[in-house]
């Protein structure tokens, strides 16, 4: 790393054949300085059971080659949910994805904001999150990763449709300090912040600041846009290919608040790709 304090820059990374082949091999072939990892399949809720021989290896690897990890839990978890069986789950997903998140090593465990689903749900989903939420926050020790809410992109009866809405979300939580944010810059854009326009990514960063506190932003999904801004839709496009652009990444690149926060791709394409985009980023963070 750099002497100056900068963030670092890496991309979601495959563990088909395993985290501490696969994984590993993906972030050295890209040049990654951090990396995100599913622990189980993004799909489903199944929970599969430790492999404490795997998770040394992983955790040896990750240390030797100076990597940061994260995790990103199952898309299918909606804390918010009105439906029994989902909130359950969610609950029981988030506090397994913490626990495989603290057994590899992983600094966050990345959960989407999720949905009250009807409208005339959301009060009950602010309790319901506080109620299921609370107590797997409260069981973590320090060496636990942090939980990272992740706000989507805006449709629906999504909880935290802007920026501003993350605030609930923080109350609901009762600003628990293990609770951090993960900003992805496809989702801020097609929930309606400008961050293409000229000092649109340092208004949207001040902005974040002040909702959440600086601390919190721990993480970083940079994103481009197949999609125009407000557009509602999560369709990730390559750096530079989308209504995004470069640009703006050399701003969000010179924030503060991002100092501490990597810069995770979770863009289209495989090695060739992000190795490309890994070493665009490095480029304007220089």
């Amino acid at each position: 790393m750099p002497a100056t304090k900068k963030p670092r820059i890496g991309a979601h990374t495959p563990t088909s054949g395993g985290m501490a082949k696969r994984s590993i091999a993906y972030a050295e072939t890209i040049g990654a300085e951090a990396i995100q990892v599913f622990t189980s399949n993004p799909r489903g809720w199944a929970m599969p059971e430790t492999n404490h021989e795997a998770d040394a290896l992983f955790r040896e690897k990750t240390a030797e080659l100076d990597i940061e990890t994260y995790v990103h839990a199952p898309f299918l978890i909606n804390l918010g949910s009105p439906t029994e069986d989902t909130y359950k789950n969610s609950l029981a997903s988030t506090a397994y994805s913490l626990k495989r998140g603290q057994e590899i090593g992983a600094l966050g465990v990345v959960v989407h904001t999720g949905s009250a689903v009807k409208e005339d749900n959301v009060d009950k989903a602010w309790k319901q999150i506080k109620k299921g939420v609370m107590p797997i926050l409260e069981a973590l020790d320090d060496d636990a990763p942090m939980l990272l809410l992740e706000p989507t992109a805006g449709q629906g009866q999504s909880l935290v449709k802007r920026l501003e809405d993350l605030e609930n979300y923080l109350k609901a939580l009762e600003y628990h300090p293990k609770v951090g944010i993960c900003l992805d810059t496809c989702h801020v854009f097609a929930a309606g912040h400008d961050i293409a326009k000229k000092g649109g990514m340092k208004e949207t960063l001040d902005l974040l600041v002040q909702v959440a506190g600086i601390e919190r932003i721990q993480l970083i999904h940079a994103n481009d846009s197949m999609d125009v801004c407000g557009a509602l839709k999560d369709r990730h496009q390559n750096i530079g290919d989308g209504f995004i652009g470069v640009d703006p990444f050399a701003e969000l690149l010179k924030h503060p608040a991002v100092v501490n926060a990597p810069l995770i791709l979770e863009t289209p394409g495989m090695e060739p790709e992000h190795g490309k985009e890994v070493a665009l980023l490095k480029k304007l963070r220089a």
